[in-house]
């Protein structure tokens, strides 16, 4: 389900900082932007309540994440409180096994092949290629070169809707989209404002 909505929509949305008052507002307008994975990092405020409001007020067809996932002891919380998919800023193979056991989607965030290739052998549904800014085009399209055909690189990090298109001709299925999409303090209009920006990006691409 996680590539088959990637697919409609390629764009993650990361709320770092987000509160659970605002969880249900900012859920709502990113939904109707036409988003259909959206993370909570569980470095804000109280996660595990903003992850259940939003899997509880949002359409089943729009999966519900956590990111910033360090430990096996998390995944399980993730999971209690409705989240269905496990993003990670590395490629920890304990939390890469925890997750799939739990029966996740699984996103870790890798930065060379190594990583790359470990993360799919504990069966990684996509991997988030982090911190883009570092990385760049080039690498994506070396790594898709030798990785096994039809993997999935998501480039996370200073992604903007005016430069998604050279890593997407370089190979790249999406993007996980941070600070450029919502920062804490933000009105959920101004949330709805962005939001549209980078899904006509993307559709301009396809």
């Amino acid at each position: 389900m996680l590539k088959q909505a990637l697919a409609q929509n390629g764009l993650i949305a990361i709320l770092r900082g987000v509160r659970p008052d605002e969880a249900k507002a900012v859920g709502q307008v990113l939904y109707d932007a036409g988003f259909r994975v959206i993370e909570v990092p569980l470095n804000s405020p109280d996660p595990y309540t903003s992850i259940r409001t939003l899997r509880d007020s949002l359409p089943a067809d729009c999966l519900i994440g956590a990111g910033t996932v360090l430990t096996p002891e998390q995944v399980e919380q993730v999971r209690a409180a409705g989240g269905q998919v496990i993003v990670m800023p590395h490629s920890d193979a304990k939390v890469l096994r925890a997750a799939k056991a739990a029966g996740l989607y699984l996103s870790p965030g890798v930065a060379t092949p190594t990583e790359a290739f470990a993360a799919l052998a504990e069966g990684a549904d996509v991997l988030k290629l982090f911190p883009a800014e570092q990385m760049g085009p080039a690498v994506i399209k070396a790594w898709l070169a030798v990785l096994p055909q039809g993997t999935l690189l998501l480039p996370v990090g200073g992604i903007n809707p005016d430069n998604m298109q050279v890593f997407t001709d370089a190979g790249a299925k999406g993007f996980g989209l941070g600070s450029g999409l919502f920062k804490p303090g933000m009105t959920a209009d101004q949330v709805a404002s962005r939001a549209q920006a980078y899904v006509a990006a993307w559709k301009a691409l396809s």
